[in-house]
C-alpha cells in the first residue's frame, strides 16, 4: 500500500508566526507529530509519503503515486482538511481522517466526503482501521468508545519522513490529558482528566531519535499541561538532565502548564536545569469572578502577578494567553489584561475572544439555554480573531472593541519593545551549562541582519532599539539570544494586529452577530455551574 499523509495548511494565527518564519528561512512552526505517529503505527511493508501543506503543496505526482490518503487535522484546519479530502476523491482516491477535529466533530459538514474516520487515540483505534481494509471494507468509522489507551504503547514518530529544515521547532509528547475541569477547554474531553504519561525511557528514545537525525534546536513538549502529572514529571526530569548534560544540552524545551508550576519549586528548578527555556500558561482573565465562573479555579489560589514573577526569575519565559468575553464579564477587562501585561512584563500575551468549542461543557451549557449562534458550529474555527459564536452577557461590540484596543496598546511597536526590553532584565539567568553547541548559527546572523534593518533603520523606535540592545549586551549578555526572538515574533505580531482589525470589523457586520438568537437568551452570572 503507497499511503500519502497529508497535513492541511493553518491560516493565520496568533501563533502562526509566518513573518518571523520567513525572515528566518523557514516555511512551518512545527511538524505534525499526531501524523508523523500514526505512520509509526502502520504497517512496515506499506510506501509512506508525508506531505505537510504549510511546507510544500501536493503535487500531481504525489496524487498519482498514492494508494490511500490520511489526513490530520485540528479545528483551525477544517477548511483546507475539506479542500484536501475533496481532492483525493476527485481522483478516486479512499481517503482516511483522524485527529482533533474529527474525533470532536465526526459529523461536521467538512467530513462527509470521507471513506473512513479514525477517531479518538490512534493506539486503539489505527489498528481497527487496519482489520478493516484487511478485510477490504471501503469505509468505516472507527472509535474508542470512551477507552483511554495506556500511552506507554506509542510508538517512536517517524520524523524521518520530515524535512527537519523546514521547521522552527521539533515536538515530542509526554503526557495526555488534563487534571483541571475548565469549562472551555476541549482536552478533557478528547483526553480526558487523567494525564497518562509516556515513561522517561520512551521520552529520551525520541530525542536520540531526532538528535541522531541531526535536529540542534527547540523542542516543544506538546503536553496541555506538561506538569499533570507531577509525580511523572518528576521521575522525568533527573533523567532528563543527564541526557542532556552526556549530549551537550543539544535541546531548548519549550511546553505549557498550568500556573500552580509556580509553586512547585522542585518542578520549576528540575526543568530550567533541563534547559526549558519558554512555558506557555493559560492564565485567561484577571478576573476572579470569570475564572471561577469558568471552572478554572486554579489560577484564583495564588497571586498570578507573583506566579509569573516566580517563574520568569527562575530563568524560564512565560507566554500567556487571555481570554474576553466570559459570561458576567465587567466592562473594562480588556484594560484590565494590558495592566497586566505591563506589570509582569509578559512580551507573547496572546488575547482572543472566547470561542464555545464543540461539546465541551460551556458549549453543552450554552446549547441548552439557546445562546449558540448557529446549530452546525461552521463559525467555530478556533481561530483567536473569532467573535464569539454564542451571545454574550454583555454587548458583543464592546467585547469586540475591547480586543482591538487591548491588542494595539500590547503590540504598538515603541510598547512591546519596551515590555520586551524589561521582562529580559527580570528573566534569571539560565541555570544549565553553556557548552559553545551552536544551533545552525548561519539562520541566526540571518535573523540578526534582518532585525538590525527592520528594528535599527526603517522604524521609529529604532534608537529604543539600539539603546535596548547595547544595555542588554553590556549588562545582560546571557539572555541576549531571547531578547532577539521576542523582536523577531514581534514581526509576525505587526502583521497580525493589522489584520485584526479589518478581520473583526467583517465579522461584526455579519448578519449572524447582529442578528442574535431568535428567543432572548438566558444569562448565566459569573460562579453559575458548569452543566453537568
Amino acid at each position: 500500500m503507497r499511503a500519502l499523509l497529508v497535513y492541511p495548511r493553518y491560516p493565520t494565527t496568533y501563533w502562526s508566526f509566518e513573518e518571523a518564519l520567513r525572515l528566518a528561512g523557514q516555511r512551518a512552526l512545527m511538524p505534525p507529530l499526531g501524523l508523523i505517529t500514526v505512520a509509526a503505527m502502520l504497517p512496515t511493508q506499506w510506501e509512506l509519503r508525508l506531505v505537510d501543506t504549510n511546507v510544500r503543496p501536493i503535487s500531481n505526482d504525489d496524487w498519482a503515486w498514492a494508494e490511500l490518503v490520511i489526513c490530520s487535522a485540528m479545528l483551525v484546519q477544517k477548511r483546507d482538511l475539506a479542500c484536501c479530502i475533496a481532492q483525493a476523491r476527485y481522483r478516486g482516491l479512499p481517503v482516511a481522517v483522524g485527529g482533533p477535529f474529527a474525533s470532536s466533530t465526526p459529523d461536521a459538514p467538512e467530513l462527509r466526503q470521507a471513506n473512513y474516520l479514525i477517531l479518538d487515540e490512534g493506539e486503539l483505534t489505527v489498528p481497527l482501521f487496519l482489520e478493516a481494509l484487511d478485510r477490504g471494507e471501503t469505509g468505516g468509522r472507527f472509535s474508542a468508545l470512551g477507552e483511554r489507551p495506556d500511552v506507554t504503547s506509542s510508538p517512536i514518530p517517524r520524523f524521518d519522513l520530515l524535512d527537519l529544515n523546514a521547521y522552527n521547532v521539533m515536538a515530542v509528547q509526554f503526557s495526555r490529558g488534563c487534571p483541571f475541569q475548565c469549562e472551555f477547554c476541549d482536552i478533557i474531553v478528547l483526553y480526558g482528566r487523567k494525564p497518562r504519561t509516556k515513561e522517561p525511557a520512551q521520552l529520551l528514545a525520541e530525542l536520540d531519535a531526532l538528535h541522531a537525525l541531526g535536529w540542534r534546536s527547540d523542542v516543544f513538549l506538546v503536553d496541555d499541561n506538561f506538569i499533570g502529572n507531577k509525580r511523572n514529571v518528576k521521575r522525568l526530569l533527573p533523567e532528563l538532565l543527564a541526557w542532556q548534560l552526556q549530549r551537550g544540552f543539544p535541546f531548548a524545551f519549550t511546553t505549557e502548564a498550568s500556573v500552580d508550576l509556580a509553586s512547585e519549586t522542585e518542578l520549576l528548578t528540575g526543568m530550567a536545569q533541563c534547559r526549558f527555556r519558554r512555558v506557555f500558561l493559560g492564565i485567561e482573565t484577571t478576573d476572579v469572578g470569570s475564572l471561577a465562573g469558568a471552572g478554572k479555579h486554579q489560577n484564583t489560589r495564588q497571586p498570578l502577578v507573583e506566579a509569573v514573577d516566580t517563574i520568569t526569575a527562575a530563568g524560564i519565559q512565560v507566554m500567556a494567553g487571555f481570554i474576553l468575553g466570559f459570561d458576567g464579564e465587567a466592562p473594562g477587562a480588556g484594560a484590565r489584561i494590558v495592566d497586566f501585561v505591563t506589570t509582569t512584563g509578559i512580551p507573547l500575551a496572546m488575547v482572543g475572544v472566547l470561542q464555545a468549542l464543540p461539546n465541551t461543557a460551556l458549549w453543552h451549557r450554552l446549547a441548552s439555554e439557546g445562546r449558540l449562534l448557529e446549530s452546525d458550529g461552521s463559525f467555530t474555527d478556533g481561530v483567536q480573531t473569532h467573535l464569539l459564536n454564542f451571545q454574550p452577557s454583555r454587548p458583543m461590540a464592546e467585547i469586540a472593541a475591547e480586543f482591538l484596543a487591548c491588542f494595539d496598546a500590547l503590540y504598538m511597536p515603541r510598547a512591546y519593545l519596551q515590555r520586551a526590553f524589561a521582562y529580559c532584565q527580570r528573566l534569571g539567568a539560565p541555570r544549565w551549562p553553556r557548552l559553545g553547541h551552536g544551533e545552525r548559527p548561519q539562520r541566526a546572523w540571518r535573523v540578526v541582519a534582518a532585525l538590525c534593518w527592520r528594528q535599527g533603520l526603517r522604524r521609529n523606535s529604532r534608537w529604543l532599539f539600539w539603546r535596548q540592545l547595547l544595555q542588554l549586551a553590556w549588562q545582560r549578555p546571557e539572555v541576549l539570544d531571547e531578547y532577539l526572538w521576542m523582536l523577531l515574533v514581534e514581526e509576525h505580531l505587526l502583521r497580525y494586529r493589522e489584520m485584526l482589525h479589518h478581520t473583526v470589523a467583517s465579522q461584526l457586520a455579519s448578519p449572524l452577530l447582529s442578528a442574535g438568537p431568535a428567543t432572548p437568551p438566558r444569562w448565566v452570572p459569573a460562579g453559575g455551574g458548569a452543566a453537568a
